[in-house]
């Protein structure tokens, strides 16, 4: 802006100073449209978690991390329409960032396939196919354990970082 005006201005300390100080709303301004852009987005939304979750009809608990109150938004969005194994398979990979395999045996089935251990959320993804699934129909999840055969073929270093609950006891 300083290179609009005329060069016996430019060289003004008042000139400068007004200039300096818009400089700072105007940059003010970038940071706080670029922040609102992020929010537009439920995978880059931090404070607007709040108010996506309030048009879902979604308790907020700030204690849980982003990402799973993100997969919990997800999940409401896409929970609507005919109840089928798709719906039900995008419904639990939007909590588990893994793969799932849905089939119905009676019952409908939910095969973590991807991910070992119980996924983080199990909970949450619960109460997500409680609400979409029909009232009839009961549901089993199964889960991807570590095998003895698993473990025999592992080095010290890998056997180290595996938790328990990655342990099939069977």
């Amino acid at each position: 802006m300083i290179k609009q005006l005329q060069p016996f201005q430019r060289k003004s300390a008042v000139y400068k100073a007004i200039f300096d100080a818009k400089a700072s709303q105007f940059e003010n301004r970038a940071a706080a449209i670029a922040d609102l852009q992020l929010q537009l987005s439920v995978d880059t939304a931090t404070w607007a978690l709040d108010i996506y979750e309030k048009d879902h009809g979604i308790p907020t608990d700030r204690s849980k991390p982003y990402s799973e109150r993100r997969s919990v938004i997800k999940s409401k969005m896409r929970g609507t329409g005919k109840v089928d194994s798709v719906l039900i398979e995008i419904t639990a990979e939007s909590w588990t960032n893994g793969e799932v395999e849905v089939s119905f045996d009676g019952q409908i089935v939910i095969k973590f396939i991807s991910e070992v251990g119980t996924p983080s959320g199990i909970d949450d993804l619960k109460k997500a196919i409680e609400e979409i699934k029909p009232a009839h129909l009961a549901v089993r999840y199964e889960y991807k354990y570590l095998s003895i055969a698993d473990v025999e073929s592992m080095t010290i270093d890998q056997l180290e970082t595996i938790t328990f609950d990655k342990l099939a006891w069977r």
